[in-house]
């Protein structure tokens, strides 16, 4: 007989069919489907945060990528900015120095130039002196009497015109 008393395997799909009924009865189908809903949830939440943090953190690595770029950018023009003003600044002290030589070489010339015209100067005063003694000699040993008192007189004339 298929449902038979005695044989255990009755007894067994008896209890089988009883614990299904209990399972049922305190819905715990139910409880399981809810509980793996909210894992399910709490899942789908966890991998929205996690995409979250990535496109946050993807947007900070563009952000100081960007950063990065700027300074580098940056760091360029400062470099170019100070070659032009150490270029400039090296034309304008070799200008000032061609200028300091040209200026301190125009002042030796003409110093030295100076120095020439006082020399001739000087040259010319020592030969008028020697003239004008030689001459002092010459007109002492030649003339005489009546002549030197004429040039005297003379000398007295023209020196009183020259005065005034």
């Amino acid at each position: 007989m298929l449902f038979d008393p005695a044989d255990p395997v009755f007894w067994v799909m008896i209890a089988f069919f009883a614990f299904i009924a209990l399972l049922i009865y305190y819905k715990v189908p139910g409880m399981v489907g809810k509980s793996l809903d909210a894992r399910a949830e709490a899942i789908r939440h966890e991998l929205d945060e996690a995409r979250r943090l990535r496109d946050e953190a993807q947007s900070l690595l563009n952000d100081y990528q960007r950063k990065s770029r700027q300074a580098e950018e940056e760091t360029k023009s400062i470099l170019e900015q100070a070659r032009r003003e150490s270029e400039a600044l090296a034309t304008e002290t070799r200008k000032s120095l061609t200028e300091s030589v040209e200026r301190r070489t125009r002042l030796a010339e003409d110093k030295i130039a100076r120095a020439e015209a006082q020399a001739l100067a000087e040259v010319r005063a020592s030969a008028v002196d020697s003239a004008i003694a030689a001459a002092e000699k010459i007109l002492k040993s030649r003339t005489t009497g009546q002549t030197a008192n004429a040039l005297i007189e003379s000398s007295i004339r023209d020196l009183d015109g020259k005065l005034n």
